[in-house]
């Protein structure tokens, strides 16, 4: 079969996206390869499809449980055979699963690093091979964001199984990660697919400076705007996770926590409650999301800001992967900067970490097109805006701000730099705090001088001087603030510098705001009358609810079985029969016939 029949037959598409078919065909003439793909890009099919038309169990390595039962439960959905080799197995799924390798009727495995290693000689010397595909291949690198010592072994495929072809695959790798990716897995003269690393479905935006009740009014105004749209709250902490979680639930949003320190059973549970759309918000650490396919999350919002851009990528990566329009939102604060180089200086890569963080830094800071420092940080040029951040919606305003930078830098001066931006705040509002009074601060000329503007407003203004070098932060002392020489430069008036102007609006409007819509084009259909792309918002809720019910009956989380995006084409383009409800794109034949008649059902009565 050709594989394009495999695309059409069992995913519902009509053709691939960019790289797609020669990463498959690669693959089948059985030559390695290092596919980089951003979150939700289409890389699973590169290695699916391969699976399918290869002789033998395609050999999947994952680095989660939770992955593998996502994707399992996905291609089972399509009706393709699929299983997992893990801890949650019983005796007796072990054996089943065995069998079907052995026997050839099982196309993917997917299997952990750890696993693989002692299956080796025991299951897979003894069944046919048709790839590895090593998913998270970032995690071999100890220059990537999230190393991985299980994954260090994992040179031994291709000493233990020559002839088999590798796919190494990763959403977020810089230069040298790939390179390492390479090397570690020893592949043999890999074919290096990068696929563009832009979602323009994503909107981006920052929100820099605000206090925390800023930030939570912020966060209640937004979801409230999109009532039943599922998103993730990230936070540094657990403790921010779980006041988050309170706040929500006691303004009657159904939320959970997902954090390191919580039993492995509550953390499935609220993983689970959040798949199956039982709550709509999760709070969570970084320790959350890695581990699910769910296409159906419609924003990502960043509490804290993230230690390193790849990070903070895989992490919005998680919402729009059907396609659709999503919003991310990152907040950011001095206080952040402080506290992440801290956590890089007591790292075990002080001087790699501390420069991921810069990088990080720089994106939120930035007045210009955000998405084009995003695309650059991966080695992609564009020479145009992307319509869809808010420094392209909301072009910054600036003011002569020579006066403020110079009171602060005053007060630092005054003190012989040898305090922190906090008492430099205290020093300028006039507040006589304990270590104010204690050193004899009250007592300097600058006491006071900036009284007139909120604590929030210089923590921002002294955010902005970091930002553009006219202090630095000594972390390795205690964090006090010095001075640099173009700082000296403002404070002496031998130049001029100017600020950005703070705007700390808090309110969503009813409806969130949606730069980028999803367009249902024109199409014909055979037996149904050209369609006009207006989509009819209340069969598009009704076929949310049966969307449910199919899934409640299988056990499936809703986006396994269709996804928003074929729902909203559904709503759209209304199919009256199973020959037209084919045609959808993201509806293959084994969803054809398995839930055909029962959307057509519900589209006909609102017909």
């Amino acid at each position: 079969m050709e594989i394009k029949s495999f695309l059409k037959n069992y995913y519902g598409y009509d053709s691939f996206r960019v790289n797609q078919e020669e990463i498959i065909n690669t693959i089948l003439h059985l030559q390695d390869c290092l596919v980089l793909m951003p979150t939700g890009g289409g890389k699973s099919i590169c290695y699916q499809i391969p699976a399918l038309a290869m002789k033998g169990t395609a050999v999947i390595i994952s680095p989660l449980i939770s992955l593998m039962k996502d994707q399992v439960e996905s291609l089972r959905a399509n009706g393709i055979e699929a299983a997992a080799l893990n801890s949650s197995n019983d005796f007796s799924t072990d054996t089943i699963v065995r069998r079907k390798c052995i026997d050839g009727t099982l196309k993917l495995l997917y299997i952990s690093p750890e696993r693989l290693l002692t299956e080796i000689p025991y299951l897979l010397k003894h069944i046919t091979i048709s790839l590895f595909a090593v998913d998270e291949a970032h995690c071999i690198s100890q220059w990537g964001h999230d190393f991985r010592p299980e994954y260090s072994q994992l040179d031994i495929l291709h000493q233990e199984f020559p002839e088999v072809p590798i796919m190494a695959l990763t959403a977020t790798a810089d230069k040298i990660t790939r390179q390492d990716i390479v090397k570690q897995l020893q592949l043999k003269n890999p074919q290096i697919f990068i696929s563009s690393f832009d979602r323009p479905n994503l909107s981006l935006t920052v929100k820099r400076g605000y206090s925390t009740k800023e930030k939570d009014n912020y966060i209640m105004n937004f979801i409230k705007a999109r009532p039943l749209e599922s998103g993730i709250v990230y936070c540094l902490s657990r403790k921010t996770t779980e006041k988050i979680c309170n706040l929500l639930n006691s303004k009657g949003i159904y939320a959970s926590i997902y954090h390191a320190g919580l039993t492995q059973a509550n953390r499935d549970r609220a993983q689970l409650s959040f798949q199956k759309d039982d709550i709509q918000v999760v709070c969570a650490t970084i320790a959350f999301g890695m581990g699910i396919d769910k296409s159906n999350v419609r924003w990502v919002i960043h509490y804290n800001m993230p230690k390193s851009i790849e990070s903070f990528y895989q992490e919005i990566g998680r919402a729009g992967r059907d396609g659709a329009p999503a919003d991310t939102v990152l907040f950011y604060s001095l206080a952040d900067v402080v506290q992440l180089s801290q956590f890089a200086k007591d790292s075990g890569q002080k001087e790699i970490n501390l420069d991921k963080l810069k990088q990080m830094q720089n994106y939120a800071e930035s007045n210009v097109c955000r998405r084009r420092i995003l695309l650059n940080y991966f080695g992609e040029r564009r020479d145009y805006d992307c319509q869809n951040c808010d420094i392209c919606d909301n072009p910054p305003q600036r003011f002569d701000g020579t006066e403020f930078i110079q009171m602060a830098l005053s007060a630092a001066k005054r003190t012989n730099e040898q305090i922190r931006t906090s008492t430099i705040i205290e020093i300028l509002k006039g507040i006589t705090s304990p270590t104010v009074k204690r050193k004899g601060y009250d007592k300097l000329k600058t006491f006071g001088v900036g009284k007139s503007l909120s604590t929030n407003d210089w923590q921002d203004y002294l955010l902005q001087m970091l930002q553009m070098g006219f202090i630095e932060i000594a972390y390795d002392q205690g964090n006090i603030v010095k001075i640099t020489e173009s700082g000296y430069d403002v404070l002496y008036g031998k130049k001029r510098a100017e600020l950005c102007t703070i705007n700390h609006t808090t309110h969503e409007t009813a409806k969130p705001k949606r730069r980028l819509h999803l367009e249902i084009p024109t199409i014909s259909i055979p037996g149904l009358a050209p369609t006009s792309g207006v989509e009819d918002k209340q069969l598009f809720e009704a076929l949310r609810v049966l969307r449910r019910q199919c899934a409640e009956e299988e056990g499936f989380p809703p986006y396994i079985v269709f996804s928003d995006k074929v729902l909203h084409s559904l709503a759209t383009i209304k199919p009256t029969s199973i020959e037209s409800f084919g045609f959808i794109q993201g509806i293959g034949e084994h969803k054809q016939q398995k839930y055909g008649q029962r959307f057509i059902a519900l589209i006909q009565r609102f017909l």
